[in-house]
């Protein structure tokens, strides 16, 4: 059989347009496909952090997602009815017409009840504070047969009894006991720990946040979330031990370039020479 009568011949004619057929639908199929899942389309999600609802519509319109409140917090160092949280992050890629999960800060407070915290240790009562969306303040220390046993509670410079109502987010100061042999501790070292971290840290040591402060670099809640310690005072430097219930500063930054570096002392130093 010659080239011609192969091409010719009725099956083969079948077979040829069965396969130019299938390789159609094939690539019809795939481009399809692209068209309809917007293949290689990805849109980079924005940042609505500190957004208003209204706000954060707008920008999603901009940007080809929709936005959607979810849930809702209540923290008193945030603007009321900001967002606050959003799902997926900011700088994720997804389709277009994504819906992107919003949790805003409440505009009213909510109400809680007030725990029991007087037999507590200070580490298990801030950890109930923590729990029941509470701070803690001071660390006030009073003489005391056992040392950080929680004596009273207060709000506003006023003992709250158990079971009380109280807005979130509230500072609760803790009256402690203090023996008189035992009320030195240690003084941290936070250079480059983050803001909470670093709160969590002194009140760990039996100490208390005298002052606070954010560089130029922090702009935001989020920015406050994400700053970390470059200055402390008292530093390990000039003091290791210090009287419980004593206070230290803070200063933050988003500045890596700030944070000192580790210094060796001299007599590490000396050892590490072979002096």
């Amino acid at each position: 059989m010659n080239f011609k009568s192969f091409f010719s011949n009725w099956i083969v004619k079948n077979l040829l347009l069965a396969a130019l057929i299938l390789a159609v639908l094939i690539v019809g199929a795939g481009f399809l496909l692209k068209v309809m899942t917007r293949h290689n389309e990805e849109i980079r999600v924005p940042d609505f952090s500190n957004m208003t609802v209204s706000e954060a519509r707008t920008a999603a319109l901009a940007h080809n997602v929709r936005v959607e409140v979810t849930d809702s917090v209540y923290l008193k160092r945030m603007a009321r009815g900001t967002v606050y949280r959003q799902v997926p992050e900011a700088g994720s890629h997804v389709k277009k017409g994504r819906r992107i999960s919003l949790t805003i800060n409440s505009v009213l407070p909510q109400r809680i009840t007030m725990p029991n915290l007087i037999g507590y240790s200070t580490r298990q009562a801030k950890a109930e504070l923590s729990s029941r969306g509470l701070n803690l303040g001071k660390l006030i220390y009073v003489k005391d047969i056992a040392t950080n046993n929680v004596l009273a509670q207060i709000y506003n410079n006023m003992e709250i009894e158990p079971g009380a109502p109280v807005e979130s987010e509230s500072t609760i100061d803790l009256v402690v006991g203090l023996s008189g042999s035992d009320n030195k501790t240690y003084i941290p070292t936070l250079y480059g720990t983050k803001y909470m971290a670093a709160i969590d840290a002194v009140h760990n040591s039996s100490l208390n946040v005298s002052k606070i402060t954010f560089d130029k670099t922090v702009k935001s809640y989020s920015d406050t979330l994400n700053a970390f310690v470059y200055r402390q005072e008292p530093d390990t430097s000039s003091v290791t031990t210090y009287l419980m219930g004593s206070e230290m500063a803070l200063y933050f930054t988003l500045d890596e370039s700030k944070i000192p570096e580790p210094q060796i002392d001299s007599l590490s130093s000396d050892a590490v020479h072979g002096k």
